[in-house]
């Protein structure tokens, strides 16, 4: 997939039928969208499939006049426009634009791979009740799939439990150890999606099992989706920014030291902060 306009016309050529290009808003290819061109009674007169890159190039030469052409594509709301065919027999159409369904905008579809070195998974807990402790994993991978249809997306991500890293090593041994991760027992933290609801233009809900310390829970990520565009390595690159609320005790993580007046060392709840970038294929190219 490849993104904007460039100077050259990949739809151009000698011949007839229609030439265009189908993108996103955000400017990437539309695989196989299907344009249909009817002309003024109605009557369909030619049907093209675009390819890999968004492009369409074929039918035969078309008899001079004013036509409809409609775009298609699974997952995207369709668009129509009028097309001026020439006395060469063609119509040359540009770029035509499909937007979402719904108005909802996500990277192209396919296998995208997280690169963890772009990329924080966070949490932050109440110390003592009245500062927060945040903390990162710095040891994590996964994998999102971008559906046609955008509520048919998943994703599966495994974190390493003992890359915990609050910047204070005894706190860090101590989170590790039985009293909380217990990181020799349960070394991986995992997440596995099992559905995606659309919240708003570029907000979902992933709904998904929470794997960590030998539990498994239903918890839910409050997703934002914040754009995509080329990488200096020649990739395409996507960012998210998710968001959920745990609960110790739901992962039997049990341990709170109480001080004298009767606070709470560590809070109950945690705050995750997950800030991500994809890239586009089944591996990262570096």
């Amino acid at each position: 997939m490849t993104g904007g306009a460039s100077g050259a016309d990949p739809a151009g050529g000698a011949g007839g039928g229609v030439r265009a290009r189908v993108r996103t808003r955000d400017g990437w290819a539309v695989q196989h969208a299907v344009l249909t061109v009817t002309d003024m009674t109605g009557t369909q007169v030619l049907r093209a499939e675009a390819d890999d890159e968004g492009v369409v190039r074929g039918g035969e030469p078309l008899a001079p006049g004013a036509y409809t052409v409609i775009a298609t594509a699974i997952g995207y709301a369709p668009a129509a426009s009028t097309a001026m065919v020439t006395a060469a027999g063609r119509a040359e159409l540009g770029t035509l634009v499909l937007a979402r369904q719904g108005g909802v905008e996500l990277p192209p579809p396919g296998p995208w791979t997280i690169d963890p070195m772009h990329s924080t998974v966070a949490a932050t807990a109440q110390h003592l009740g009245m500062t927060s402790v945040h903390g990162r994993f710095t040891e994590f991978g996964g994998r999102i799939e971008i559906a046609q249809d955008p509520e048919k997306s998943s994703v599966e991500a495994v974190i390493k439990a003992e890359s915990v890293n609050t910047g204070n090593d005894m706190r860090d041994q101590h989170l590790r150890s039985g009293d909380f991760l217990n990181v020799e027992t349960y070394p991986d933290i995992t997440y596995r999606s099992t559905g995606i609801d659309m919240a708003g233009s570029d907000r979902w809900t992933v709904r998904g099992h929470l794997g960590m310390h030998g539990v498994v829970r239903d918890v839910d990520l409050d997703l934002t989706y914040l754009g995509s565009g080329p990488d200096p390595w020649g990739g395409l690159r996507a960012s998210f920014h998710a968001t959920a609320e745990l609960r110790r005790s739901d992962f039997a993580m049990n341990y709170n030291q109480v001080v004298a007046a009767g606070i709470a060392a560590v809070g109950t709840t945690l705050r995750v902060d997950l800030d991500i970038q994809a890239v586009q294929g089944e591996s990262l190219p570096f």
